[in-house]
C-alpha cells in the first residue's frame, strides 16, 4: 500500500491524480494507493444531485474564492476547506471480502476509531452515510465512487474549528450541524495567512512521527490523525 501527503491542493488537480492513479492501479501498474490532502474552499455536487441544496449564487461563491465543482462521487452536495482532513482511497476492491459495502463500512470505522482516539465518540446511522457525533450533527463525510471494482473518492473528516463554510449548503439535504475534532481533545492553530493548520490533540508525541510545536507544516499533522490500525483496517 502507498500513502502519499499531497499537503494543500486544488480540488481539480487531485481528481485528476485519482483518475490518473485509478487507471494505475486498475491495469495493475500501480499498488492501493492512499492520497491524505486539504482543499481550498470548494463546494462539490455528487451523482445524486445538489444544485437544489446550495444556498448562495455562483457570483456570489466567485467573489467568496469558493469553487463550485460536479463531480462522479455518490452522494449529494458538500464542502471541503482547509482544516478538514480528506482522504482519498484509490483500492481494489474486487477480490476483497465483502466488496464494496464492506469497504465503506470500514471506512467508517476507521473514522470512529480516530475520533475516539481523540475523545470524541462517534456513530454511524442507519441510512444517512458517514460518521456522526449524535442525530444532528455529523463530522465526517463520505462519498466513493467506482470504476472496475476500483475506488476513488472518499472521505472528508472536520478537524479544524471553522466550518462555516456548510453554511451556504444543506449538507446532502438534510439540516443539521457540523461537528469537528478541535472541538475536544486539541486547539487549532493557523499559519501562512491560514492557508494551512496545525492541530495539537492530546495524543503520544512520538505517535506517527508528531511533534509539539510543528509550526506551519501541515504534513505530520494530517498523519498523526491516523492513530494505529487505521491504514490496516482498509487493507
Amino acid at each position: 500500500m502507498r500513502v502519499e501527503d499531497l499537503g494543500l491542493i486544488g480540488y481539480r488537480e487531485a481528481e485528476a491524480l485519482q483518475l490518473e492513479t485509478l487507471a494505475a492501479v486498475t491495469a495493475g501498474e500501480q499498488e492501493n494507493t492512499l492520497y491524505l490532502l486539504e482543499h481550498p474552499k470548494v463546494i462539490t455536487l455528487g451523482r445524486q444531485g445538489g444544485a437544489e441544496n446550495l444556498h448562495v449564487d455562483e457570483s456570489f461563491l466567485k467573489a467568496q474564492s469558493v469553487e463550485l465543482v460536479q463531480t462522479a462521487r455518490g452522494g449529494n452536495i458538500t464542502c471541503h476547506f482547509p482544516g478538514q482532513l480528506v482522504a482519498y482511497p484509490i483500492w481494489r476492491v474486487e477480490k476483497r471480502p465483502g466488496g464494496m459495502k464492506r469497504f465503506f463500512h470500514d471506512m467508517e470505522a476507521a473514522v470512529i476509531n480516530t475520533c475516539a482516539h481523540f475523545g470524541v465518540i462517534t456513530q454511524r446511522r442507519p441510512g444517512h452515510p458517514g460518521v456522526w457525533v449524535d442525530e444532528d450533527r455529523k463530522i465526517c463525510s463520505m462519498g466513493i465512487g467506482v470504476r472496475h471494482w476500483v475506488t476513488y473518492h472518499g472521505l472528508a473528516l472536520n478537524v479544524g474549528r471553522d466550518v462555516s463554510l456548510f453554511e451556504m449548503i444543506t449538507l446532502c439535504g438534510n439540516p443539521r450541524r457540523e461537528a469537528h475534532l478541535a472541538q475536544r481533545g486539541g486547539r487549532t492553530r493557523y499559519s501562512d495567512g491560514g492557508s494551512q493548520t496545525c492541530l495539537y490533540p492530546k495524543i503520544p508525541g512520538s505517535l506517527c512521527g508528531f511533534r509539539p510545536g510543528c509550526g506551519s507544516s501541515s504534513r505530520k499533522v494530517r498523519i498523526s490523525l491516523l492513530p494505529p490500525g487505521w491504514l490496516p483496517i482498509l487493507v
